[in-house]
């Protein structure tokens, strides 16, 4: 018969109150002691903006959007985006093509420029140089281009373009000096396409013509007058501008929409040549090539 000590010890469980609650664990054990941080002051203006505000901006935002677009993918002067993505279209009933360069065509393979360029089945006829800016820069390919337009038998011009930043009759001394025109030349070209701010319509007007009055006087001749025909409705639609023969820029159109009379319109600045590395600008002339001859100088006045 095993002893008392035999026994195995008896645990007795605790006995559950049937209507005693059970405590669950408690919520603060498993929530970040980090309490949720205030917004700062310029996310609660933003919350505190009326929508109206909100409606505005975005109609500003859009018109910006629309304006650079245009300036840059439609304007005259701006990105081409249809020159890029799409063909060069060339004015119909024009037979007479040219072109204008300067530094930015760079070295020019003018040998094979006169054997295998032509623009819309015509040969080039006439070639424009840039020459000057302001009163005192040259373009740093004047020199080699204007000679060898010449010794490749082309019509040849100089043009100046016109800087805001220099004075009528020291621009008009400086292209004078540095070009040296010759019998059976095109009449100097000014080139202008930007009105300074500080001048009124009259004044600017008046300095233009100063600079035309101090050339037409050097070398005998009517200089040719070049913009883009919106530039010339607002800033040049006086008749004093009428006598010379305008050189308009309007791109990408099947016919200029300006209504005056004009000799000569650079269609593109989106050409390629064979000759020529990259873009270059193409030219039509109003009239026929004995019309073109007319117009070159018939004598020099020496210096």
């Amino acid at each position: 018969m095993p002893s008392t000590n035999d026994r195995k010890p008896t645990t007795k469980k605790p006995k559950l109150s049937r209507t005693a609650p059970i405590r669950k664990p408690s919520a603060r054990k498993y929530h970040s002691p980090v309490r949720k941080k205030r917004p700062n002051a310029f996310v609660r203006i933003l919350q505190k903006t009326p929508n109206w505000v909100w409606w505005l901006g975005g109609a500003l935002i859009v018109s910006l959007y629309l304006y650079f677009f245009y300036y840059f993918f439609v304007g005259p002067f701006g990105f081409r985006w249809r020159a890029l993505y799409g063909e060069v279209t060339y004015p119909e009933g024009y037979e007479i093509r040219g072109i204008d360069i300067s530094h930015y065509q760079g070295n020019i393979n003018w040998n094979q420029l006169r054997n295998d360029a032509v623009i819309d089945k015509s040969p080039i006829r006439f070639v424009m140089i840039k020459a000057t800016e302001g009163s005192d820069r040259v373009d740093e390919c004047f020199a080699n281009n204007f000679r060898n337009a010449r010794d490749y038998g082309y019509l040849r011009g100089a043009y100046h373009f016109w800087s805001n930043q220099s004075g009528a009759i020291s621009q008009a001394s400086h292209f004078i000096r540095t070009v040296k025109l010759e019998q059976g030349d095109l009449p100097p070209v000014l080139d202008v396409e930007h009105k300074p701010n500080h001048m009124s319509v009259d004044e600017f007007q008046d300095s233009l013509k100063c600079w035309l009055d101090t050339i037409e006087k050097h070398y005998d001749t009517v200089p040719i007058l070049y913009t883009y025909y919106k530039f010339k409705k607002k800033y040049l639609n006086d008749t004093i501008f009428d006598r010379y023969p305008y050189w308009i820029a309007h791109y990408y159109v099947d016919s200029i929409e300006y209504k005056g009379k004009w000799k000569f319109w650079q269609h593109t600045d989106r050409g390629r040549l064979p000759g020529i590395n990259g873009f270059v600008d193409l030219n039509i002339y109003n009239g026929s090539y004995y019309d073109l001859q007319q117009m070159t100088i018939s004598s020099v006045t020496e210096d």
